[in-house]
């Protein structure tokens, strides 16, 4: 007789046996997207608006990648890495055609808590000459970089761990209110630490709670310390930066390549800091000596990673949010799809991979996504056209940036955070569309700003979920009499040419982000469904939602445009996701040809739904009665 122990392992064995080539091809295509996508790239389309954007994002990420480096308290150079290795990783494991991940100003800055509390500063010039160790570089500045690049592959073990416990599912918590208010919050912690270069200010470095208000008491405490001669450069390097770039974004129709105002800048101001020699002559603190070439492999150090558990969950959680906010944002603007899960493991792997080549954590930033629509970059082609360029900097230019002024950088980075902070602006609307979600992107930005980011995210997901547990109770389904009456009524009515055409769908429960995904899914499943019907069996289509969930027949829509009635008697109340949502379905309905009509519209609702977008509709498109509403379909046929 077979023991247990054998009978499980010629089960294994049966198993493995079973596994075809085809099943293995299908793990491969879905985990590997690049092997989707580059056998049916079109070279002849895409490969000069890839190779224009390549080279616009490699001068942007090598800009972005010195001063993030800098912000994570590391050697300027290790940044130039961080723009190189985690770019080709997420081409390989990354699902977002238009996501230029690398270096980040939020994980740089969470990184640099852990930085500075395990190799304190004795001194934040980067031209110390002291190159006994590694690289060229000092020990001390090896000993920095050991402990980000332990931030990095822990936070990236956490992300591949988040992947195999298909953690990606949860992320309807993170709603848009709540990231939003915790990038904003973020970038304003990263201008803050940009103030000491700003104005030529030597500091200590300061984190911790409340570390925001400590920083600027310290500034105002030693105001007339602050060096005149950086605080014009600043000044002049941010106007410079904001005029172009604000040139080149209302000018990018009629131009095809925009000004690469970030290399002018850098190129311009090392030329005159070397030809001034402004680093002895008035002190300007500069970037110092960038070794060339890339670094051999090296593990980073485990007996550390204890110690920055924190900091790796920090980096885990934010990077993570930003990123996959852009990766949707990028698919649902060229129409393609992104699998949650998918991006925690793409991630995950740029981050682990990228940590034994001492690099920092990255994630996708906000600034080079916005660059690659711009530029009309196709695919990630365009982010490795940049990895090339970016070698070439490593093993030839790099050097060349010795003079480069570190208040230029400061301000490189104040200004690359403009579209974080614009997100002040998103507070009007949430205002007009659902007061409670201002109220959590209001208090999320103050968490943000008097603890971290980390603290202000789990902070919002906390208050998000609070809020729903107490709406939810309160809310009233649809009268289940009422429908029955409705459908009775138009069953009976002469007209059944016109009812053929004519779907109605009962919403009765809120529509708030923790069903608006399914509800988006099962209304376009009916649709679909209608589509590909047959033949009419019913004169009217009746569905009811109930949790986003929905029951009920399809029926045929022939030759004439069909019409799509929600009943949203039963909406008792919605967020700014719902909302959202149910523009969404307005605007995927009229590209399927299926006009939408709302009828029983809370006055509230058809604010939100005015004031949250164009509904672009020559006839009426909300209604006091499914009654009304069909009486207008009559007039208007």
């Amino acid at each position: 007789m077979m023991t247990g122990a054998k009978r499980k392992r010629s089960a294994v064995w049966r198993k493995i046996q079973d596994v075809r080539f085809e099943d293995i091809k299908v793990w491969c295509m879905r985990r590997l997207p690049i092997l989707n996508w580059v056998p049916v790239y079109n070279w002849k389309e895409n490969l000069i608006p890839d190779m224009v954007s390549g080279i616009m994002l490699a001068i942007q990420q090598v800009a972005q990648g010195l001063a993030f480096a800098v912000l994570s308290s590391v050697h300027p150079v290790f940044g130039l890495y961080g723009s190189f290795f985690p770019v080709i990783i997420y081409a390989i494991f990354g699902m977002g055609h238009h996501v230029a991940t690398g270096t980040f100003a939020l994980t740089s800055l969470i990184s640099a808590n852990a930085v500075e509390r395990l190799v304190p500063s004795v001194s934040s010039n980067f031209t110390t000459n002291n190159n006994s160790g590694f690289l060229g570089l000092s020990e001390f500045e090896m000993q920095r970089i050991e402990v980000a690049a332990a931030v990095s592959f822990l936070g990236g073990i956490i992300q591949v761990a988040m992947f195999m416990l298909q953690l990606g599912s949860a992320t309807f918590l993170l709603t848009e209110p709540v990231i939003s208010a915790m990038t904003t919050g973020a970038a304003t912690h990263v201008v803050t630490s940009q103030v000491k270069y700003l104005l030529g200010i030597k500091m200590p470095y300061i984190s911790g709670p409340l570390g925001f208000f400590h920083i600027y008491a310290y500034v105002f405490k030693n105001i007339r310390s602050v060096q005149l001669e950086a605080l014009l450069l600043s000044l002049l390097s941010i106007v410079v930066l904001v005029l172009v770039k604000e040139l080149n974004e209302k000018f990018q129709r009629n131009i095809k390549v925009v000004l690469p105002i970030d290399l002018v800048l850098i190129i311009a101001t090392s030329v005159a800091c070397y030809y001034a020699d402004m680093e002895y002559v008035y002190g300007l603190e500069v970037v110092g000596h960038i070794p060339e070439g890339l670094p051999p492999p090296k593990t980073p150090p485990m007996n550390i990673l204890p110690e920055v558990v924190t900091e790796a969950f920090g980096v885990a959680l934010v990077g993570y949010v930003a990123s996959l906010a852009l990766a949707k944002a990028s698919a649902k603007k060229f129409k393609y799809t992104v699998d949650d899960n998918q991006e925690f493991l793409a991630h995950g792997l740029s981050n682990v991979i990228p940590s034994f080549f001492f690099c920092i954590p990255s994630a996708a930033a906000m600034g080079r996504t916005t660059l690659l629509y711009s530029t009309g970059a196709k695919t990630q082609v365009a982010c490795l056209i940049s990895c090339v360029l970016i070698l070439v900097v490593i093993y030839a230019i790099g050097p060349m940036l010795y003079w480069l002024p570190m208040c230029v950088l400061a301000s490189i980075i104040v200004v690359g955070l403009k579209g974080m902070l614009m997100q002040f602006r998103d507070l009007k609307k949430y205002w007009n569309v659902d007061k409670i979600d201002w109220t959590i992107w209001v208090s999320t930005y103050v968490f943000t700003i008097c603890f971290a980011a980390n603290v202000g995210l789990l902070y919002g997901i906390v208050c998000t979920i609070v809020v729903v547990i107490f709406r939810f109770p309160r809310a009233k389904t649809l009268n289940l009499k009422n429908v029955k009456e409705v459908e009775y009524k138009y069953k009976t009515e002469d007209n059944c040419e016109l009812l053929n055409q004519v779907k109605i769908v009962s919403v009765h429960n809120p529509l708030v982000f923790l069903n608006a995904r399914k509800f988006h899914a099962d209304l376009i499943k009916i649709i679909q469904k209608d589509s590909t019907s047959s033949q009419c069996e019913q004169n009217t289509l009746l569905c009811s939602f109930s949790n986003g969930t929905c029951h009920g027949e399809s029926q045929l829509c022939h030759s004439e445009r069909c019409v799509l009635i929600l009943d949203c008697s039963g909406l008792n109340f919605f967020d700014y996701t719902g909302v959202s949502m149910l523009l969404q379905i307005y605007m995927d309905c009229k590209n399927r040809h299926i006009d939408v009509l709302l009828a029983h519209c809370k006055a509230s609702l058809i604010k939100a739904m005015q004031y949250g977008g164009n509904l672009e509709s020559e006839n009426p498109v909300f209604f006091e009665s499914i009654s009304s509403a069909i009486d207008a379909i009559q007039i208007h046929r």
